[in-house]
């Protein structure tokens, strides 16, 4: 595959640069947030999920672009991050005014859903020191040019945390795709972060932007404005409107109820679609993560095997059993993800 031209491993110091926001999750388990008396940590956010769940379970070197205030809160993300073997070089330390008046950390509380209650997710994210990012803060020349690196992602949540956040991701890219890097971008709509500041099309109108500068496209192309509920049909718009698509993927979710779901993938590559097994009645534990456990599954896929039916088959499988956990994070092996992938079962091992 031509188009699937990646940098050599041993000129890169990562396989994997994720550009975003790391957040605090705080998460009530089995109850809801408004009765809580007690919260389980974990770190989380939809770019770096990308980056951990290629360490953690595909064993790639990866490292996270991003910002953190200087205090307890932002240390403790810091160990989350580091726990889970993602490299913090590109973590930026921003002094803290002691009350958060001009930079904080992000809090993302999270309920799981039930049955018919479906997930919840309340953020507290402004004046963030992520949010507050801008590309002078970042030499994008040393990390893709002399470090090296093979592969750049980042996504919507990023580009909608503030007025600078879109310019960063699109300066980035172009100097990751001038030292041959691929850069991939998930769309990840998230209405909280748009309905103050121009809702769905303002988002449409900064993501269109920054689509001239993907390769890989992560998400519904609906979510960019084309209304064809066909996967096929929007695809072939899209990429007439930008020919710089290498690849678009997606999931395929049905919702029966929070914890019981229709679940699958499809891809269209060079041309051609391809798509994973069905898994119909998935069950569910806890669902935020699913999508990033997807789009890390599927890139392992395209990188390590330049096939885009594996990819789609990785990234489904992964993104399921991510959702088999408590977090936003994947705790599945790779033996685990290709089984899956392969048509296993959930038979018992001994």
């Amino acid at each position: 595959m031509a188009a699937w031209t990646l940098r050599d491993p041993k000129d890169c110091r990562f396989d994997i640069l994720s550009l975003g926001e790391v957040m605090l999750r705080l998460d009530p388990g089995e109850g809801r947030i408004r009765t809580a008396r007690s919260f389980q940590a974990w770190e989380g956010g939809g770019e770096y999920n990308v980056a951990r769940g290629l360490r953690r379970c595909f064993g790639m070197r990866a490292a996270i672009a991003t910002a953190l205030a200087d205090n307890d809160i932002g240390r403790l993300v810091e160990d989350f991050i580091l726990q889970g073997g993602v490299d913090t070089t590109h973590l930026r330390w921003v002094p803290y005014d002691g009350i958060g008046r001009t930079v904080r950390n992000g809090l993302n509380f999270t309920e799981r859903g039930f049955g018919v209650r479906g997930a919840v997710g309340v953020s507290d994210r402004g004046h963030t020191a992520a949010g507050q990012i801008k590309s002078s803060d970042y030499d994008w020349e040393a990390i893709f040019g002399q470090d090296g690196v093979r592969w750049f992602h980042t996504g919507g949540i990023f580009a909608g945390l503030s007025g600078t956040t879109a310019d960063v991701v699109i300066d980035a890219a172009r100097v990751a795709h001038k030292y041959g890097t691929i850069v991939s971008y998930d769309l990840n709509y998230r209405p909280s972060l748009w309905q103050e500041i121009g809702g769905i099309e303002r988002y449409r109108d900064v993501n269109r932007q920054i689509a001239k500068h993907v390769d890989v496209m992560i998400g519904s192309p609906s979510d960019l404005g084309y209304q064809s509920e066909d996967f096929g049909t929007a695809v072939g718009e899209a990429v007439r409107d930008f020919p710089n698509f290498k690849a678009v993927a997606t999931t395929m979710r049905t919702v029966t109820s929070a914890t019981l779901n229709g679940w699958g993938a499809a891809c269209w590559v060079d041309g051609k679609f391809f798509h994973s097994i069905e898994r119909q009645n998935l069950e569910i534990l806890d669902r935020v993560g699913g999508g990033d456990g997807f789009a890390s599954g599927f890139i392992y896929g395209i990188m390590q095997f330049g096939d885009p039916q594996k990819a789609v088959e990785y990234g489904a499988a992964h993104g399921a059993l991510a959702m088999t956990t408590p977090g936003d994070q994947s705790m599945a092996s790779l033996g685990e993800v290709e089984k899956l992938a392969s048509g296993g079962s959930a038979r018992t091992e001994r």
